[in-house]
C-alpha cells in the first residue's frame, strides 16, 4: 500500500472543528462534508487539492470532538494520508476506521508545503522526493493494514465475515 502527492501544510492543536466545523455536522454526505473540509483555516483547500495530496501537522492534530465527520471529509475531498508528530487518540482511531491512513512522525516539521511526499506503509518509510530525504515510522500492525486497505473497518469485518462463512 503506497500514497504519494504534494504535502498540505497545517500547524499545532488543529481541531475537529478546524477540519469540519460543526454547523455541517447535520448531514453525513462525504461529498457535501469534503466540500467543507478545513474551510476555517484555508477556505479554498478542497478545490486546491488534487487527489492523493497529504495532510502534513503539528502536535496534537485532530483534538476536539469525537466526531467521525472530521476524518471522513479529509479523506472524501481526496487526501491521502494524514501525517503529524501527534495525534488526538480518538481522531487517530476515527481515521483508522474510516480507512484513512494516519501516521506520527516526530520529524514532521521537516515536511513543507509543496514537497512531494511518497509513502510505503507496509514497510513504515516516507520518502520526500523534493528534497530526497528518507523518514522511517512504525509500521501498522497487518490487521490494522487490513483495515485501511479495505477501506474501513466495516468493509474489512463484512470481509472477513464473509470469507469465513
Amino acid at each position: 500500500m503506497e500514497a504519494r502527492g504534494k504535502v498540505w501544510k497545517f500547524g499545532d492543536h488543529v481541531n475537529t472543528d478546524d477540519i469540519i466545523a460543526a454547523k455541517y455536522l447535520n448531514t453525513t454526505d462525504v461529498k457535501e462534508l469534503a466540500a467543507h473540509c478545513m474551510e476555517s483555516l484555508m477556505p479554498d483547500f478542497p478545490a486546491r487539492i488534487k487527489q492523493g495530496d497529504i495532510i502534513v501537522a503539528g502536535e496534537n492534530f485532530g483534538c476536539g470532538s469525537s466526531r467521525e465527520h472530521a476524518p471522513v471529509s479529509i479523506k472524501g475531498c481526496g487526501i491521502s494520508a494524514v501525517i503529524a508528530r501527534s495525534f488526538a487518540r480518538i481522531f487517530l482511531r476515527n481515521s483508522i476506521n474510516i480507512g484513512l491512513p494516519v501516521i506520527e512522525l516526530p520529524e514532521a516539521d521537516q515536511l513543507k508545503e509543496g514537497d512531494e511526499v511518497e509513502i510505503d506503509f507496509e514497510n513504515g518509510i516516507i520518502k520526500n522526493i523534493t528534497k530526497n530525504k528518507t523518514y522511517v515510522f512504525a509500521k501498522y500492525p497487518e490487521f490494522l493494514q487490513g483495515i485501511i486497505k479495505t477501506g474501513g473497518l466495516m468493509k474489512w469485518v463484512r470481509e472477513k465475515h464473509i470469507k469465513s462463512e
